[in-house]
């Protein structure tokens, strides 16, 4: 059984009846395209496409690049079982 991706979903059939409608009544949600009750396609609006496309031609962010981008790490003095124990009582 194929996973679908997606929270709505239409047959091919359906589709051709009246594509409007479903686009519309999609809510800008995507919706899986069914052949045969097996996902063949997924429909998505232009603006969600049109971000999927900007986001797969920016460069991922390299984990040192995350690391280096993260403020200062300031050092905790004392015994980490009491500071431990200090955090529980005041929460």
């Amino acid at each position: 059984m194929d996973v679908l991706q997606a929270r709505l979903s239409v047959s091919i059939t359906e589709l051709k009846k009246n594509p409007s409608a479903i686009i519309d009544n999609a809510h800008g949600q995507p919706i899986a395209i069914l052949n045969h009750n097996r996902p063949t396609a997924y429909l998505v609006p232009a603006s969600t496409f049109e971000a999927m496309t900007q986001a797969s031609q920016t460069p991922p962010m390299l984990l040192a690049d995350l690391l280096n981008s993260l403020p200062p790490v300031t050092s905790i003095k004392g015994d980490p079982v009491e500071i431990q124990q200090e955090m529980r009582n005041e929460w």
